[in-house]
């Protein structure tokens, strides 16, 4: 460990870890998931909350998209894991936190957090220095996708059981990579044992998004190209079950990301919902 090259989580994956901290802090309970294990693990400046990114006003409506996706995966998670199914494969992982939130739920999987070198370094070792540790059950897997690393093989050498069935999950990760890669990822799945189950979230093209969001969008958009991180990829329902029928899944359902508001902010009063502008894709093999 002592070469290995640590590097800060880029500025998406703080933004999101930030923003779910936000909705503990600035939304009024219920919370639609609790999670400030980010930010102890980021440890940033008394004044971040001031961030013109972290506005309360401003940015409800995508702090509340990423608590719904978030509490989306987690449920699918825990009903796969009372099925039975014992793997969880976590591709750009980020700044997750299940297995530190939820251990009472990974006390029953083997988690496969899969990321880039550099970033899950630093993870590691803030893991450490908080008191959390890396238990047994949780298996950081680096993998240089910029090397072109195949993460199925690296998976593998860390204990993944291929024959065994498996969630995986890609949120946030698909507007980055070209159609071709995403594709080869969802070849990759289908290729996993029966009963395995993929989410993987992707973006709308601005046509399809509310108008309200659009302007939102559009910044978004323009500050992830500002800091080296262009979106790439934008797919409409229709497109994203035909690439991945086209991959070998057959099992494909669209779910709108519109509606994680019936399910999990209905009986608000303080009128937080989620933003339109990114879907989910749900297979099961």
């Amino acid at each position: 460990m002592a070469d290995e090259q640590i590097e800060a989580p880029e500025n998406t994956a703080e933004r999101v870890a930030l923003w779910r901290a936000m909705h503990v802090r600035v939304d009024s309970p219920p919370h639609v998931l609790e999670d400030e294990v980010g930010l102890q693990l980021l440890a940033p400046d008394n004044d971040w909350s001031r961030r013109p990114d972290m506005d309360p006003q401003t940015t409800a409506g995508f702090r509340a998209a990423i608590v719904a996706r978030a509490r989306f995966i987690e449920d699918l998670v825990i009903e796969q894991a009372e099925l039975g199914v014992t793997q969880y494969v976590i591709l750009g992982a980020g700044l997750d936190t299940f297995a530190q939130r939820r251990p009472d739920v990974a006390a029953k999987l083997q988690v496969f957090e899969i990321d880039q070198p550099g970033p899950q370094a630093w993870k590691r070792r803030r893991l450490i220095e908080l008191g959390y540790g890396v238990p047994d059950r949780l298996h950081l897997v680096p993998v240089d996708f910029e090397d072109d690393e195949s993460w199925r093989e690296k998976l593998s050498g860390a204990g993944f059981d291929p024959n065994l069935p498996a969630i995986v999950v890609s949120t946030g990760v698909s507007h980055y990579l070209t159609r071709d890669a995403t594709a080869a990822t969802l070849r990759q799945v289908a290729g996993l044992a029966a009963g395995s189950t993929l989410a993987m979230t992707f973006l709308l093209p601005a046509e399809l998004v509310d108008e309200t969001d659009r302007g939102g969008l559009d910044t978004s958009e323009k500050g992830a190209a500002a800091s080296g991180t262009p979106f790439v990829s934008f797919y409409t329902p229709s497109e994203m079950l035909a690439l991945a029928e086209d991959s070998g899944l057959t099992d494909v359902r669209h779910v709108a990301g519109t509606s994680l508001a019936a399910r999990y902010f209905a009986d608000r009063t303080d009128g937080l919902r989620p933003s339109s502008g990114e879907d989910i894709l749900v297979a099961t093999l």
